[in-house]
């Protein structure tokens, strides 16, 4: 039987494959709920974007909710992980990029 912690032992440098693999699977399904529920809100998020957007929102999460994953700790050390930094600042303004405020529907 496979277990998470024989498929969390997999690794790109200190991170899981496992975790990082599941994060973009999720929201690679969610992301047209996701993007229906926001054009209510009159904003436009197409589906792709959802993807650029995975890490900086999982990173956001786990901010708020206190759960400090090795990612989100890595992220937060102003001495250090300068890469993880910049590519957090890409997917973030690659996610944002394609994001369109709709107008208001005549009547």
């Amino acid at each position: 039987m496979i277990t998470i912690e024989y498929l969390r032992q997999f690794r790109i440098g200190e991170y899981a494959v496992f975790d990082i693999v599941i994060s973009f699977l999720g929201i690679y399904l969610l992301s047209p709920l996701l993007s229906k529920l926001f054009l209510k809100f009159r904003i436009e998020i197409p589906k792709r974007n959802w993807l650029f957007l995975t890490l900086p929102i999982g990173i956001l999460v786990h901010l708020l909710t206190g759960n400090m994953t090795l990612m989100t700790k890595d992220f937060m050390d102003i001495h250090s992980h300068y890469v993880l930094k910049i590519l957090i600042l890409v997917l973030l303004i690659l996610g944002i990029k394609g994001i369109k405020i709709t107008k208001k529907p005549k009547e």
